[in-house]
């Protein structure tokens, strides 16, 4: 199985959000965490982003 990880630079631009407000989501268990990469390095599997996306695409068209 192959896995793409995301730095957070790609994942910032990919869903517009902050540093800042996507480490607030994930300490409020509504953003995917980081895998560790090393000592001081995280990243982030490209399909978590992606279903992160889809499940707030998927909220926005069920509320209205």
């Amino acid at each position: 199985m192959s896995y793409k990880i995301l730095r957070l630079p790609s994942v910032k631009a990919r869903i517009k959000l902050s540093r800042s407000t996507i480490y607030l989501l994930i300490s409020k268990g509504q953003f995917p965490s980081p895998i560790s990469l090393g000592e001081r390095a995280v990243g982030w599997l490209e399909e978590d982003i992606e279903n992160w996306i889809a499940e707030k695409v998927k909220a926005s068209r069920t509320s209205n």
